[in-house]
């Protein structure tokens, strides 16, 4: 499994040779060894890719994200074949039971909030209401918990007038980060042979992503938790790098200090194994450090 994100943000030829990543642009002519991406990210319009190159990503189960005009990612490849898939595993997804899949999306959502509290905390911000709706927390958070703190703690990061749906800097580089979660947590789905379209809680036959829409929501902080501690007035090329590296962010999964991505598989895989009746127990605890990121935009473009 790769390690590097590769962003291209300029016009360019992309090709694959000798098992290697070909990238020549006006300043000449790079190459990156195959076996050392997770994933390529196309932020321009302008980029020629063979398709040779495109097959190898395929194979190798690299991401490629593609944006639109506006910088926003909207859409990413995903092959025909993961890494290992048998019909025996998939028998089990489909026959995943629905006291697992109830008790996990507790966990879930009850590992979000403590993670919201956290950034919040970190950002001088006042917590008590958003702690008394994780105590609030039910099995399978049928009281939509998640959602409700969401309409408190987006405004005390952001300012009291503040809305996910308005136009600005903020919601541009959240759902930007977001996307590179989404493809991060999707590639560990595939690569351990499940399916991304069969939900434990998303249910929407319009995404078919809905297994990583599920298992990426306690990583989602993570991101919020990098924004805030950047100072930016427009959604540049500095901010989308950062966001692309704020997955080598080194965090707390339960307990152990680790890289954002790293993590990220690791408890893809736990969440698998437990819905599967591999494991009877699993816990979900994301930790950040004392101190919010200020250098990402720093040393990194």
């Amino acid at each position: 499994m790769g390690w590097r994100s590769i962003i291209i943000g300029q016009h360019a030829k992309i090709t694959h040779s000798a098992h290697m990543m070909v990238v020549q642009t006006k300043d000449g002519i790079n190459e990156i060894p195959m076996d050392d991406i997770a994933k390529v990210l196309v932020e321009t319009t302008q980029a020629m890719i063979s398709s040779d190159f495109m097959s190898a990503c395929l194979q190798r189960n690299i991401k490629v994200i593609f944006v639109d005009r506006k910088y926003q990612p909207i859409g990413e490849t995903v092959g025909y074949q993961p890494v290992a898939r048998d019909y025996e595993l998939l028998e089990r997804q489909f026959l995943w039971p629905s006291e697992r899949r109830e008790q996990l999306w507790t966990r879930i959502t009850h590992a979000k909030i403590e993670s919201q509290i956290k950034v919040a905390r970190l950002n001088g911000c006042p917590v008590q209401e958003l702690e008394s709706e994780l105590e609030a927390i039910e099995v399978n958070d049928i009281s939509n918990r998640e959602a409700v703190v969401a309409r408190k703690y987006f405004p005390l990061l952001f300012g009291k007038d503040f809305s996910r749906r308005q136009e600005n800097q903020y919601n541009a580089a959240l759902d930007y980060g977001y996307a590179v979660l989404l493809a991060e947590t999707n590639q560990s789905i595939t690569e351990n042979g499940y399916l991304m379209e069969l939900g434990i809680h998303h249910q929407n036959r319009a995404n078919r992503f809905n297994l990583g829409s599920d298992l990426m929501e306690p990583f989602r902080p993570v991101i919020d938790y990098w924004v805030t501690g950047q100072k930016f007035t427009e959604f540049n090329r500095q901010v989308r790098v950062g966001l692309v590296d704020a997955m080598h962010t080194v965090i707390k999964y339960n307990g152990i200090e680790m890289l954002t991505q790293n993590a990220v598989r690791q408890y893809v895989r736990e969440c698998l194994d437990y819905l599967s009746g591999e494991r009877d127990e699993i816990e979900v605890k994301v930790e950040f450090k004392d101190e919010v990121p200020n250098h990402a935009l720093n040393g990194h473009v």
